[in-house]
């Protein structure tokens, strides 16, 4: 049985238990493994193809299960990872961001979190509300961020989006103080991009942003391969270092994509290192 239809298969076996008494006991699970199923896909296209109808059955559960912290927040990552890879029109991309960022915040909200009502507040407010984070609270906080991010990176630059970079950097730099190694390091790997988006002459800390992705890398356990790509494209690209740039993207390519809860993040990352490596001669 080929790829797509595995795919398939197991979701009409899903639309099967959805319509079962026992769906409100299971809804949760369910929606995590909907989130490990395109994860551990090898396919992108097929993810591509077939991701909507899982979006479609997620925008169900929470209807059914609104308080569920757990299930809004798998919703968030679901729309998240859509939203950011692969829809190429950016008003949909919005759109779908937007979706992902208030399941995230409604999720805060359930755990009774500060950041839910002083994200939107200035600066000094929401770092204040920082401080009263635990590590119970890192998985939602986490996930917010990462939404917050993705809507950001699909905002088309536009300028108040772009200024809430600097939350956003305090928020992952309290996780990292909090659990460095969530979601294999994660919050260092945002940390990287988010330093790396400047030079040092406008305000950027790239050999910050170095230390974040080495770190990233390390947690990871070097199974997570967009880290050398982001590596590559925001630090070795932003400071011109052609060596650094080249050894990760050939690393990159020549590892294997197939690891558990990163097989479509690397099977996507070594067609990026591809592309990467292809352009090199026009970038440096």
């Amino acid at each position: 049985m080929n790829n797509k239809k595995k795919f398939y298969s197991g979701l009409l076996f899903l639309l099967i238990i959805l319509q079962s008494g026992c769906a409100s006991l299971i809804a949760g699970n369910m929606a995590t493994s909907l989130s490990s199923a395109i994860l551990n896909q090898d396919d992108p296209k097929t993810v591509r193809d077939g991701a909507p109808a899982y979006l479609i059955m997620i925008d169900g559960m929470i209807n059914d299960n609104p308080a569920d912290a757990n299930i809004l927040l798998a919703g968030s990552k679901l729309y998240s990872a859509y939203a950011t890879i692969f829809v190429e029109d950016q008003q949909r991309a919005q759109r779908l961001a937007n979706k992902s960022f208030n399941y995230a915040r409604r999720a805060l909200c359930e755990q009774t979190i500060p950041v839910c009502k002083s994200y939107a507040q200035s600066f000094d407010v929401f770092s204040r509300s920082l401080e009263d984070i635990d590590n119970s609270d890192v998985a939602y906080l986490y996930g917010f961020g990462s939404a917050w991010a993705g809507k950001v990176q699909v905002s088309g630059g536009d300028w108040h989006a772009v200024a809430d970079l600097p939350k956003i950097t305090s928020l992952m730099e309290k996780i990292v103080v909090l659990q460095e190694d969530y979601d294999h390091g994660g919050a260092h790997t945002y940390l990287g991009v988010l330093l790396s988006l400047r030079p040092p002459s406008l305000g950027g800390k790239p050999e910050e942003g170095r230390k974040h992705f080495e770190k990233a890398i390390s947690l990871s356990g070097g199974k997570n391969l967009m880290n050398k790509v982001l590596f590559a494209r925001h630090y070795a690209r932003l400071v011109y270092n052609r060596e650094l740039h080249d050894r990760l993207l050939n690393e990159v390519i020549s590892a294997e994509a197939d690891m558990p809860g990163f097989t479509l993040i690397n099977t996507l990352a070594k067609q990026e290192a591809k592309e990467l490596l292809q352009s090199a001669g026009e970038y440096f």
